[in-house]
């Protein structure tokens, strides 16, 4: 044990004489052996003399002889020595005294020698003082105590002062870990950065003594003061922190730091690394090593390896060891492998183990299996506490129960709090209310936050809320005459390059116009074969204008068959046109049947002209 004194000095500092340098050229260095013989030596000289001044009645000398024999853990030879020089004023004496009398085990009797030298100005002493007050729930005496040691320059005391003030919550905890820091104590270090990174205060003044720093800047100036001194969670923290803004390289060299000193969570997240990096196996050997350590966090991505490579018992022993290092995503790992194999009713125990746990997504699993099969009121609760817990999933399924009962304000509720969190089709769904009820700005907020998040549906209906907004403003160009930046034509291309097919037929539209023949039939035909009625009669409409007209009319006859009105009355036009007056009739009552009025109303006419003609 180091001593918590100050350190004994002999009086005579030149008590040996150097030989001279005679210019010879230099030996080689001392191996490791030799240099701890020729300390070993050095101590025997030192002591020697220091016992002939002890002897003599040298106080300082006798306390220097306690000191080194207390440091080689002679707790006996030390004790008389020490005693001695103490009770001679000696203040360092009585500091190492306290020291080994506590490790005797005699703490209040080292608290009364602790406090001799700590009121001679010893703020070793008072340190360790402050630290017996405390460890025996005295906080006000100790706080005094550190309070002195830390204000007389005393690193560990100030560590000590500010570890207590932390624990009460006072805000005066960040100077002494801060005065700590300064002079070298990498956990004061460590956790003064953790305690600059947890405040986030946007108003906090920059650092001057590392210049014009942010909060962040700062955190990270004194981790790696930490993480350089050895101190593995500092390293594990400025990885995360260097992995975050993108510095993934420097990340990786912490996290390997970390992790060869035993840190289980550096080694996980340098799996991470690794795999993202392409190399499987070097991540799986770190986090097999995480695991064994206990890290269930890395035993689960194992599971996950295992389960991509179609290795399910391997993923689901990975999985369980995650839950018994008591990582309850472990539980709900199990019941999606579950799942995968087609085993539901073993997959919902494991969902109901985690869920009890509080794991919310597995909360959200467990009601969706339930509401499968019917069970809405026992799916409800489920979806409800993870909600509650903040499961966007949930709360968008919760909107959808709502829904599906009618209950459009309990509905609209679920939807606009799993919107507020970034839900896409949650957003889409407010939209959709928002533009029923005239509240146009609002949708258009809504919906470009699910378009931008990847919904089809809501990049449609986003340009084209775009294009009505633009013609009530009245500048809402021609199909002919829109530019390749205008934005309701992004997001119309946006939505139909995902597939939209109104989409694809609105933006064949604008290609026709255009006079963009082969552009607008693909997109036409995509829609088409997608089972777009508009986009098989527009396709048909295209292929008539060029002179196709056979394959026309099987365009035209699917989107009849789907339910186009204007379709089945082009039909019965070309069955008349032929001769084919009772197919022609056919036609003309299936577009009466699906209009719109002015289909059905030339469709009646036609028909009827076909009627006579037969009748004739």
């Amino acid at each position: 044990m180091g001593l918590m004194g100050d350190k004994a000095r002999l009086l005579e500092t030149d008590r040996f004489v150097h030989a001279p340098d005679d210019g010879r050229e230099s030996e080689l260095q001392m191996d490791a052996m030799e240099a701890a013989e020729a300390a070993d030596a050095s101590d025997a000289v030192t002591e020697t003399g220091h016992r002939r001044a002890a002897e003599a009645g040298d106080t300082a000398a006798m306390s220097a002889l306690g000191a080194m024999l207390l440091r080689r853990g002679d707790l006996d030879g030390a004790e008389p020595h020490l005693r001695s020089a103490a009770a001679a004023g000696g203040r360092a004496a009585a500091n190492n005294l306290g020291v080994l009398l506590h490790q005797r085990g005699y703490g209040d009797e080292a608290a009364g020698w602790w406090r001799i030298a700590a009121v001679a100005g010893s703020a070793a002493a008072a340190h360790a003082l402050g630290r017996h007050h405390r460890e025996r729930g005295d906080e006000p005496a100790a706080e005094y105590w550190l309070r002195q040691s830390a204000e007389s320059g005393h690193c560990l005391g100030a560590y000590a002062l500010a570890d207590l003030l932390e624990h009460r919550g006072d805000i005066g905890a960040e100077r002494w870990f801060r005065t700590a820091a300064e002079r070298g104590h990498r956990e004061a270090a460590y956790r003064l950065a953790r305690l600059i990174e947890d405040g986030r205060d946007p108003d906090r003044p920059a650092a001057t003594a590392y210049g014009e720093l942010n909060q962040q800047e700062e955190a990270e100036q004194w981790y790696r003061q930490a993480a350089a001194r050895g101190h593995r969670r500092a390293a594990l923290q400025l990885g995360a922190l260097l992995e975050d803004r993108g510095d993934v390289q420097e990340a990786g060299r912490w996290y390997l730091s970390a992790a060869k000193d035993g840190e289980a969570r550096a080694a996980c997240a340098l799996g991470y690394l690794l795999r993202d990096a392409g190399d499987e196996e070097s991540a799986a050997e770190w986090w097999r090593r995480a695991a064994q350590e206990g890290d269930g966090n890395a035993a689960n991505a194992l599971g996950a390896l295992h389960a991509e490579r179609g290795e399910l018992q391997s993923a689901e022993r990975w999985y369980r060891a995650a839950l018994d290092a008591g990582d309850v995503n472990g539980a709900y790992n199990i019941g999606l492998l579950c799942a995968r194999q087609g085993r539901a009713g073993r997959g919902e125990q494991w969902y109901r183990r985690a869920a009890y746990a509080g794991h919310r997504e597995a909360a959200n699993a467990l009601a969706i299996l339930l509401l499968q099969r019917g069970d809405a009121s026992g799916a409800e609760p489920w979806f409800s506490k993870a909600a509650e817990a903040g499961s966007v999933d949930a709360a968008f399924n919760l909107g959808i129960l709502f829904a599906g009962r009618g209950e459009e304000r309990l509905a609209h509720a679920w939807y606009e709090r799993a919107a507020a969190a970034g839900h896409t089709e949650a957003a889409l769904q407010v939209a959709i209310v928002q533009l029923r009820d005239g509240e146009l700005r609002d949708a258009e907020r809504n919906l470009r936050c699910a378009a931008g998040g990847g919904s089809a549906e809501a990049a449609f209906r986003l340009a084209d809320l775009l294009d009505r907004m633009a013609s009530a403003a009245g500048a809402a160009p021609a199909d002919d005459e829109r530019a390749a930046d205008d934005e309701s034509m992004q997001w119309y291309e946006r939505a139909a390059r995902q597939g939209h097919r109104r989409a694809q037929v609105r933006v064949g539209m604008f290609a026709a116009a255009r006079g963009e023949v082969v552009e607008a039939a693909n997109w036409y035909r995509a829609a088409a074969e997608a089972g777009s009625r508009n986009g098989a009669f527009n396709l048909g409409l295209l292929l008539a204008r060029e002179g196709s007209l056979p394959e026309a009319a099987l365009w035209w006859q699917r989107a009849a068959e789907s339910g186009h009105g204007r379709a089945a009355l082009r039909l019965a036009l070309l069955a008349a046109r032929r001769g084919a007056l009772a197919e022609a009739q056919s036609w003309c009552a299936r577009a009466v049947e699906l209009g719109p009025p002015e289909v059905a109303e030339r469709a009646a006419r036609l028909r009827t002209a076909l009627q006579d003609e037969l009748s004739a």
